[in-house]
């Protein structure tokens, strides 16, 4: 189902930013949609090839002097406009940040001015559609919390305006982060549609960060934060050709995001380059002491991109897990390609394999419908939702099925508002089990047990057909150990499957990311394996 955009309205702010700065509008419904979206389609005089542009090249500019933060937000709004409410119509962008344009504008003066915010000065960011922004919705992709706004921003959201980043927009998700129906389709949600995989327009972007996945790729905006649960990181980066990092748990504060799972849930990076995931890392990564997993024993790396060097795999020992594959064999050719460009770069490559290889799932599906119910609730009154409870929320959705539930129901929020509190022995079980199995007999016994470096492995399989009907076709996943474990992970680019793209995970262990990104950073300079998105509009044979 296409449903309509959901616009902002008529604000006296949104009026006097389009008087003063022709652009800057928000997606959404309702009056006045039609002039703010053609006012969005307007095109600047400035002339800015910004597909492909790293955020590392634009913050250079920009020191430079040769690029002004508001040239480089016009130019993405720009693209947005042609890309993603026009042409392919990826449906990524749910909303426009309306303040974007003024912010770059105030940036642009404090440059002039001789002042420096951070590592992000004047670079656009778009944020995913579960974490809070002042003023912005924040809906989970639900028309139920399509009037949501809270009045602060998230914690990651403060620190990323700290270091100087434009808010550009929030990016399009699948529906309440792909945890309301075991037949959920990524990428589809009742307030922004069917977000495409810009490579192949039929194939699916995959989520739950999909809108994020799919608009980085397609250069929509310079960097982008998405956040996993388990593979809602890794997944969409992995089909978009992306660089996508899902850090330790309690690296990044969760404080201000819908929640999934406090044991697992965590918000992260998704760039075209490791380097853009690294500097972004930097600004998000910071002790929130309202995050109970929260770094609490020294202070924190300030700038990841100090591990970012070619020569990062030399002597490195890596284990690959060969349980990951054997799904599909292009992934398997791609793989060993790429294991054969780590050795060249000087690692040591042995075939590692887990004991407990899966035997977390279950569990770990018992932890989060706990933890899911628990957690909802608690940020729902918090944040002043309209919806103060699961049940409400249960209850709305089947008065307004035609819209919210076209294709697939929500059993899981049925099965977890059934469930009792986080005392229950059920719950406590699963997870102790869901962590021992996924981390002290899976991922860290291997990387003690072999004296590793890190584990690598395929990401998953290409993307596959769109499927309202039957759901999703998840293929060959390696991503799921490291986030039980609440360990850090890393896909890069590693090749292409009829033009879909394909990445390769490496996993380590707690607060490695440093180290880890240095390895993605030294294997992404070998391969040279990302390609711009093509926008076809289906397999090409």
């Amino acid at each position: 189902m296409k449903n309509s955009r959901w616009l902002m309205g008529a604000t006296l702010l949104g009026a006097a930013l389009v008087g003063a700065c022709d652009g800057g509008t928000a997606k959404g419904g309702g009056a006045g949609a039609a002039d703010v979206s053609r006012i969005a389609r307007r095109t600047s005089a400035i002339s800015l090839d910004i597909v492909e542009l790293s955020a590392a090249d634009a913050r250079d500019r920009m020191a430079e002097g040769t690029l002004t933060a508001r040239e480089l937000t016009q130019a993405y709004l720009d693209r947005i406009a042609r890309i993603d409410d026009a042409g392919p119509r990826l449906d990524a962008i749910v909303e426009l940040n309306p303040r974007a344009l003024l912010d770059a504008a105030a940036l642009d003066a404090e440059r002039r001015a001789g002042m420096r915010s951070g590592p992000l000065h004047g670079i656009p960011v778009l944020i995913k559609d579960n974490i809070d922004v002042a003023g912005m919705v924040n809906s989970a992709g639900s028309l139920a919390l399509a009037a949501h706004r809270p009045k602060e921003d998230a914690f990651l959201v403060a620190r990323l305006r700290a270091a100087g980043a434009v808010i550009l927009g929030k990016t399009n998700l699948s529906e309440w982060a792909n945890f309301r129906s075991t037949r959920a389709t990524s990428g589809w949600s009742s307030r922004g549609g069917q977000t495409k995989n810009p490579y192949v327009l039929d194939r699916n972007p995959c989520g739950s960060s999909s809108g994020t996945g799919a608009a980085i790729a397609a250069s929509l905006g310079a960097i982008g934060v998405g956040t996993e649960t388990d593979g809602s990181i890794l997944c969409p980066s992995s089909v978009n050709g992306l660089v996508g990092l899902k850090p330790t748990v309690g690296l990044i504060s969760r404080s201000g995001i819908i929640p999934i799972s406090i044991s697992q849930d965590t918000a992260g990076p998704m760039a075209r380059t490791v380097t853009d995931a690294a500097i972004l890392l930097g600004a998000l990564a910071a002790v929130d002491p309202a995050d109970p997993a929260a770094w609490k024993q020294g202070a924190l790396p300030r700038d990841y991109t100090i591990y970012l060097k070619p020569g990062a795999l030399r002597g490195k020992r890596l284990g690959v897990l060969r349980q990951a594959m054997g799904t599909h064999p292009d992934v398997d050719r791609a793989a060993e390609a790429s294991m054969a460009t780590l050795r060249a770069q000087g690692a040591e490559l042995v075939d590692v394999e887990m004991d407990t290889y899966n035997r977390w799932n279950e569990p770990e599906f018992t932890l989060m419908l706990y933890e899911f119910k628990d957690g909802l609730n608690m940020y729902l009154r918090r944040s002043g939702a309209p919806h103060a409870s699961l049940e409400a929320l249960i209850a709305w959705n089947k008065a307004h099925a035609d819209t919210v539930m076209p294709f697939f129901g929500q059993e899981l929020f049925e099965k977890a508002q059934a469930l009792g509190p986080l005392t229950d022995a059920a719950y406590l079980d699963a997870r102790e089990a869901a962590r021992r199995l996924a981390g002290k007999e899976g991922l860290l016994a291997v990387l003690d047990g072999e004296r590793l470096d890190a584990v690598v492995a395929p990401s998953m399989a290409p993307a596959w057909l769109t499927d309202h009907v039957l759901g999703d076709h998840f293929m060959g996943t390696s991503h799921g150990v490291a986030a039980v474990a609440g360990t850090p992970s890393i896909t890069v680019p590693m090749g292409e499957s009829h033009g879909l793209p394909l990445g390769f995970v490496f996993m380590g262990r707690a607060y490695a990311e440093g180290e880890l990104l240095g390895m993605a950073f030294a294997f992404e300079q070998a391969a040279r394996a990302r390609r711009a998105p093509a926008f076809a509009p289906t397999l090409r044979r």
